[in-house]
């Protein structure tokens, strides 16, 4: 029930407008100092402003909880999906996707979510 519950609230989502300027929302508590969220935050923008993305994006701090609402929505818009893993792995997500790590940051804790490509 909470599966249809979560898909349900993401395509209502989906249907608002885009953001059109760069936007981080972030989820759950992170464990890092002030200045590294900052870093952080910093490397994030200026990948977006790389690639020419000006949307909404979304960072969690991995701190064990369910995230599955937030992520379909993001999904569901079309919006990228960071996680901050804080413990010894990522919290598993959702069929079909999986965190890949960010090798860019230097902490190796960033990882982005991505569709699961089958190799034949």
């Amino acid at each position: 029930m909470k599966k249809y519950l979560n898909l349900a609230i993401a395509l209502i989502a989906s249907l608002k407008p885009k953001s059109q300027s760069p936007q981080i929302d972030t989820y759950g508590q992170s464990s890092l100092t002030q200045e590294q969220q900052q870093a952080l935050m910093e490397l994030l923008f200026a990948s977006f402003r790389d690639v020419g993305y000006f949307g909404k994006s979304h960072l969690i701090w991995d701190d064990g909880q369910d995230r599955q609402r937030e992520i379909f929505t993001a999904l569901m818009r079309h919006e990228p999906i960071f996680l901050y893993r804080q413990g010894v792995r990522p919290t598993p997500i959702v069929e079909g996707y999986c965190w890949k790590l960010i090798g860019e940051h230097p902490s190796l804790r960033l990882y982005q979510l991505e569709m699961e490509v089958d190799g034949d």
